[in-house]
């Protein structure tokens, strides 16, 4: 899957886009993202349906916070704009449903971050006995897979899948996913076969993907808000390193975070404060867990073995 740049854009370009685009939205969805009220405009019965299934709904009588406009124009290509006082992103010719539902937990995430001291992670997030452990990791690395071979086990629990929200109070690290169900790969039941009926029900779309409700294979318990964070676990894919576990100090786990863009590609604004911000923030939160760099190139059942290990489980 190729990547998308996103365009900052002026109110007055807003204003003229969502006036171009007034009359060929068919439908208007409001989604719950952790407080945040998203609104969805899109003429796209297929996206609309998607969200439905991905986020928890808000109340038609509440005002958005952000919104997204996914449309189709035959005369524009390929294009992802965002008009960061309004809160405003406008996703034009994007087929993959997967990038629908990372920008708009990144609106919310915009919002929160400038007005509530509330940060996104893109990573996963497991309650194991009690204990948040979030596995954190640039795309290809093997994040999804080892969640997922996590969740077999029990005593483990599922906050998110793929992206969540944290908040530090004192020496405290809160995580809190936002999504109703979760966006996962086909391929999925093939290394994992206890999830062979999760994926044999679902429809997947073009790029191999589906929203699934995994409450289903792991039961309805096993799905919860809200955890807190002890350990954090970052992935990375190097054959060229013979080191496979590696326990990382606060600065060391940073500086790897920094210079991956906090392995976020979705991130909307990218400016000098919004760099301090979120450096200062992730500094905090890994003062206050146990980091680890696994090298995911072992076969994926070594690799969640060992995993394990440090998880302990």
């Amino acid at each position: 899957m190729s990547r998308y740049s996103v365009e900052l854009i002026s109110l007055d370009e807003r204003d003229s886009l969502m006036d171009r685009y007034a009359d060929r939205v068919l439908y208007e969805v409001r989604a719950d993202i952790y407080g945040c009220c998203i609104k969805l405009l899109t003429d796209q019965k297929y996206v609309k349906e998607r969200w439905e299934e991905s986020f928890y709904p808000m109340g038609q009588s509440v005002r958005s916070h952000g919104r997204l406009v996914v449309v189709k124009d035959p005369e524009l290509g390929m294009r992802v704009l965002y008009e960061p006082v309004t809160k405003t992103a406008f996703l034009i010719n994007v087929d993959y449903y997967g990038w629908v539902k990372s920008i708009a937990l990144s609106v919310a995430g915009d919002i929160m971050e400038d007005a509530h001291d509330i940060y996104s992670v893109h990573g996963a997030c497991l309650d194991v006995c009690g204990r948040g452990v979030c596995l954190i990791a640039p795309s290809g690395t093997g994040k999804t897979t080892h969640t997922y071979g996590l969740l077999r086990s029990g005593g483990v629990r599922v906050v998110a899948d793929d992206w969540f929200f944290v908040r530090i109070f004192g020496e405290d690290v809160l995580a809190f996913g936002s999504e109703k169900n979760f966006y996962i790969r086909a391929d999925i039941a093939k290394i994992w076969g206890e999830y062979e009926r999760l994926v044999e029900g679902a429809e997947f779309d073009p790029a191999g993907r589906a929203v699934v409700n995994v409450r289903w294979i792991v039961g309805k318990g096993r799905v919860i808000p809200m955890t807190t964070m002890r350990l954090a676990i970052l992935l990375k894919r190097d054959p060229e390193d013979p080191e496979v576990v590696r326990r990382l100090m606060p600065e060391e786990a940073l500086e790897w975070l920094v210079e991956r863009g906090f392995c976020n590609p979705h991130l909307l604004v990218r400016s000098d404060y919004k760099l301090r911000k979120r450096v200062e923030f992730f500094r905090e939160f890994l003062k206050r867990v146990k980091t680890y760099l696994v090298n995911t190139v072992r076969p994926p059942r070594e690799t969640n073995n060992l995993i394990r290990d440090i998880v302990g489980i």
